[in-house]
């Protein structure tokens, strides 16, 4: 290693645990302060370069020289009339060390993040207890079961694809499940800190990523029960139908960003459409807030195995139909599809453009066919479940939308 280049990591070194120390030094840490973990990071950076001459059990030796320092002032602690039984102090120490070795054998930005990260996780410890204590066991549960769908199922599937057209591959078939939960998951959250006193506006945000269907099905139903409460739910209901085409954008651009900039302007248009549209009947019915209806828990573990089982199911029948009909009858299965859901319809595509079985001029318009077969479908809910009136003002932003996105799907470039 150059010698500038030498001084450099020395130098990211002792800045990082400077920033770590000095925020040990603010919570006054009885163990180690804006000192000590300065010193403790550059001893994991000058030990790595030493270990890289005399070899890796010199590295080994002062981690371990290390640890034994903070378990005898750990011991010399607990005799005081008020000792810290905690070892955040203590964790973040050998953490440090190893983030000096690393800045000097692997990568300097990953070895900054997770220094800085360090600093910033000590600092909002106030912040993180008050999380923790607002959730209840429900909400525990629903993290629990993301983290065994995410962090438990997902890397033992095999990655590999099975069946005719090789397009089930149940790695990528659980990953979509992945995404589709934690976007919903992350609304529910918010929604169960929020929900039962959010205003109009994040009544259909929260909506719209937990389930826009869900949510127009809720509101309308309590339309019948009061009719005074028309005008806002006709705002969440629209809201949250202008969040689905945002959330259709962002499951494009994490399975196939290139397809993402295809699509981006046409659905941008049926995007910028609703917000008008919502903006309209919100500024003219905008008095009062409403609290939201209760929401499910977005990743039991059958609601997941459910949405890979259509999603997987979409996937074979959209490359099936593609293999002997061709484009033109993907807007079949996409028409039909999207009644009921559009994230699988929408994850297919993105897949079989991302592996070039489909174009995207072609794949953006199958999307746009199952979100505005979605709209029908609510609508349909809404005339079925809702009140009259209800229907007459989502209907005719519906109506518009409409007319815009087959504009679109038939006069677009």
């Amino acid at each position: 290693m150059e010698l500038s280049a030498l001084f450099q990591q020395l130098f990211i070194a002792l800045g990082l645990g400077l920033l770590v120390g000095l925020q040990r030094e603010s919570a006054a840490s009885p163990l180690a302060g804006v000192r000590t973990f300065p010193l403790v990071t550059i001893l994991g950076a000058v030990s790595a370069l030493l270990a890289q001459a005399f070899g890796g059990w010199l590295l080994a030796a002062a981690f371990l020289a290390l640890a034994a320092l903070i378990f005898s002032a750990k011991l010399a602690e607990q005799k005081r009339k008020h000792p810290d039984l905690g070892i955040t102090t203590e964790a973040a120490l050998l953490l440090m060390f190893a983030v000096g070795a690393y800045l000097i054998v692997g990568q300097r930005p990953i070895a900054i993040a997770i220094g800085g990260g360090t600093a910033v996780l000590l600092h909002f410890k106030g912040e993180l207890h008050g999380l923790v204590g607002r959730l209840g066991a429900t909400d525990l549960k629903a993290i629990m079961q993301f983290a065994l769908i995410s962090l438990v199922i997902l890397p033992v599937l095999p990655n590999r694809t099975y069946g005719p057209y090789a397009v089930i591959n149940p790695r990528h078939v659980w990953y979509m499940v992945v995404l589709i939960v934690g976007i919903s998951l992350g609304g529910y959250i918010v929604y169960k800190f929020f929900g039962q006193r959010a205003g109009l506006v994040l009544g259909g945000l929260l909506g719209g990523l937990i389930s826009s269907t869900a949510t127009t099905v809720s509101y309308a139903r309590r339309t019948k029960e009061t009719p005074a409460s028309v005008h806002h739910a006709a705002i969440v209901i629209l809201i949250a139908s202008t969040i689905v085409f945002a959330r259709l954008l962002l499951e494009m651009f994490a399975v196939a960003p290139a397809f993402f900039v295809t699509a981006l302007r046409p659905f941008a248009v049926v995007l910028f459409v609703f917000l008008l549209l919502s903006a309209w009947l919100y500024f003219r019915h905008r008095q009062e807030a409403i609290a939201m209806p209760e929401q499910e828990n977005p990743s039991e573990l059958k609601s997941a195995l459910f949405f890979g089982v259509l999603y997987a199911a979409v996937l074979f029948a959209a490359a099936a139909v593609k293999e002997r009909f061709g484009s033109s009858g993907l807007y079949v299965v996409a028409a039909i599809s999207g009644l009921t859901d559009v994230d699988a319809i929408t994850l297919s595509t993105a897949q079989l453009v991302r592996n070039e079985r489909l174009d995207a001029a072609h794949g953006w318009r199958v999307v746009m066919v199952a979100a505005l077969s979605n709209l029908l479908f609510k609508a349909a809910a809404i005339a079925a479940l809702g009140h009259r009136r209800l229907l007459m003002h989502v209907a005719t932003a519906y109506g518009i939308a409409l007319l815009i996105g087959l504009g679109l799907l038939f006069y677009w470039p």
